[in-house]
């Protein structure tokens, strides 16, 4: 492993990296405020009523998804050993309630599970020697190969998994279990009707006559219930995940295969992804031959905001496995589909499914609130349901690629867009991303302080989540099973942008897809050291330009750097500035000094790098990268 020595003093440490290691310190301090007033002695969550729907597992998870992200951040050591046991807890507490079989979901839907699955797959990457975590890792991915006889999920000749609802139980028919009803929902409503061809049915409203309710909930089991779905890509991370953490080749076999199939389907369709294919393999087999209408896909109830996601986890998942970058056209596709209806609207007069999706960029506009939207969703009568660009699709897949093409498409969007992204609103969405914009502008060297504006506002939002959690007087036996993730005092997008160089990951089921990440020498765990902090400046294809700043003026720190997530990309050189004067004045004159350096090249042709921090000690690194040239793994650097 090659190392470098930072020798330039930081005596006026930068605000960026104060902010960063006080954001660090009080999120991995909050979590104990949230496990006093939400969880008993055994770490289950206080909570008094059964599940009585396939809903529910994933909200429990949601709750302490990131406790193990902070800790791969460089997060207290707790947050492992609390990630661990909370999700053991939950886990439990769900399998007691019937909700799980064999540790796992027992059959829904994947927009749902992926959300489930983000916990696990963190605490796989944060600890990737823990034999447990092992062994689950195979065996839920198993549910996937037909290794398990109770979950028979795949058909291997026609490539598809057989029901839009599925998982440990195998396919799990229709989209609710007893008889199909389709109710009346204020939650739902927004959304509109599933169908709207179904006899009888003209309005959501409708739905409130509980034979009406009765005759959409059986088309919903017809159509619905059976066959292959979109969504379903979002299950390629969690096979993937057991290809991270155990190497064996099946894994890696089978996401590649269901994706070819995937990518076929689309090819045939035009580019877009069909969201239905019937057990016989043919797209519309229950639908009337539409190749729009299945659970989760482009009619209902999200349309492109859940099909985006799935085709970029999916894509994403078979690039890093395959190494072969036109993977990533099935995702650029769907995005250049729906960006060629786009159009400038005043969102005053739309009907947003998902308006609480865009709280930045509303905030952000003039009062003539005009800006480009596009559609999300298909149905009989063409595109519908006009809601703002959300950036998190078209940036990752730039983040993927590093095409000029990509960076092009995501600047159309901005020139179109007609407000400033350079503003930082202080917010957390349920994804807790929404900040694109102005990190993006960031890269581009035109919003300089945006470090210090995004700490400091998600510094604030922890101050709010915290200073709710002690105003919260809820019975917690009665309260709806969102209430404490609502409440997770844990937001990691910020840390995520500036030390790892990424956009958030995809929340219903992406894999953490970053430029670099941090190891502990000296400690032998994930994560910057104590009183270390990073800020990624720049991202190029074949560049990354990295400051780390020590900010103890009394203990020196070692850190080792990972190009990629999964060691997938490889440093070819790295280029950095040498003092050369580190103490030229006598001993008793404190008078500033103007530091003298030069530029120094170093090869390192590896898969890591070792700087060591002296106290108080800063260096910029600009690193030749050479992206996707290893096999990924979720093994320790120490470890290979």
């Amino acid at each position: 492993m090659i190392t470098i020595e930072a020798t330039v003093p930081c005596h006026a440490a930068p605000s960026w990296a104060v902010w960063e290691r006080k954001l660090i310190k009080v999120m991995e301090q909050s979590v104990y405020s949230f496990l006093e007033k939400y969880t008993r002695e055994d770490g289950t969550l206080i909570w008094g009523t059964e599940l009585e729907t396939r809903d529910g597992a994933d909200d429990f998870y949601e709750s302490f998804y990131n406790w193990p992200l902070l800790y791969l951040l460089g997060g207290g050591d707790h947050l492992l050993s609390l990630g661990i046991r909370q999700w053991e807890a939950v886990t439990k507490q769900l399998s007691d309630m019937d909700m799980l079989h064999r540790e796992y979901e027992k059959g829904y839907d994947w927009f749902h599970q992926g959300e489930s699955c983000l916990y696990f797959y963190f605490l796989c990457m944060a600890d990737p020697t823990n034999s447990k975590m092992i062994d689950r890792a195979r065996r839920f991915a198993g549910f996937y190969l037909n290794e398990d006889p109770d979950a028979p999920n795949y058909d291997p000749d026609l490539k598809l998994i057989r029901a839009p609802h599925n998982g440990s139980l195998g396919p799990r028919w229709g989209l609710m279990d007893g008889d199909p009803v389709y109710s009346w929902s204020s939650v739902m409503r927004h959304y509109g009707l599933p169908y709207e061809d179904v006899p009888g049915i003209t309005s959501y409203d409708d739905l409130k006559d509980h034979e009406l309710a009765r005759r959409m909930g059986q088309a919903l089991y017809d159509r619905m219930g059976r066959g292959d779905v979109a969504t379903n890509l979002l299950a390629t991370s969690l096979v993937t995940n057991a290809y991270l953490i155990t190497g064996d080749d099946k894994y890696r076999k089978w996401v590649l295969e269901y994706v070819d199939a995937w990518r076929e389907r689309a090819q045939r369709n035009g580019g877009l992804l069909p969201d239905n294919v019937g057990l016989s393999g043919e797209v519309g087999e229950y639908n009337k031959g539409k190749w729009y209408g299945g659970n989760y896909g482009w009619t209902w109830p999200h349309g492109f905001y859940n099909i985006g996601q799935a085709a970029i986890v999916a894509a994403s998942n078979a690039y890093l496995l395959s190494q072969d970058s036109d993977y990533l056209d099935l995702a650029r596709t769907q995005i250049d589909q729906v960006l060629e209806q786009g159009a400038v609207r005043d969102v005053r007069h739309l009907e947003m499914s998902l308006d609480h999706h865009w709280t930045g960029i509303l905030e952000s506009l003039d009062e003539k609130k005009g800006t480009f939207v596009v559609p999300y969703r298909y149905g009989d009568n063409g595109w519908f349901d006009y809601q703002p660009m959300s950036l998190m699709f078209p940036t990752a897949v730039w983040n993927l690629s590093m095409a000029s093409s990509d960076w092009e498409c995501i600047e159309r969007i901005r020139q179109a867009s007609r407000y400033d992204w350079n503003l930082v609103i202080s917010f957390r969405t349920k994804e807790d991303s929404g900040h694109e914009q102005p990190w993006l502008r960031f890269l581009a060297g035109e919003n300089p302080s945006y470090p210090e504006l995004i700490l400091s506002a998600s510094y604030a939002q922890v101050c709010r989540r915290l200073e709710s959690i002690r105003q919260d007087n809820e019975d917690l036996m009665k309260v709806s099973i969102h209430h404490w993730q609502n409440l997770n005092p844990v937001v990691t997008e910020a840390l995520i942008q500036l030390t790892l160089g990424a956009p958030q990951i995809m929340y219903n089921g992406g894999l953490l897809m970053c430029r670099v990440r941090y190891f502990d020498l000296d400690r032998h765990r994930p994560g910057l050291p104590e009183d270390v902090a990073a800020l990624v400046e720049k991202l190029e294809d074949k560049r990354t330009v990295l400051r780390l700043v020590n900010l103890s003026p009394l203990r020196s720190h070692d850190v080792v750097i990972q190009p990629g997530a999964f060691g997938e990309h490889r440093f070819n050189s790295v280029r950095y500035t040498v003092g050369t004067n580190e103490c030229p004045r006598p001993i008793g004159n404190n008078s500033a000094t103007e530091v003298q350096t030069e530029q120094v090249t170093t090869v390192v042709g590896d898969d890591t790098l070792h700087v060591h921090l002296p106290p108080a000690r800063e260096i910029v690194l600009d690193l030749e990268t050479e992206r996707y040239v290893n096999q990924p793994s979720n093994e320790l650097p120490w470890n290979r």
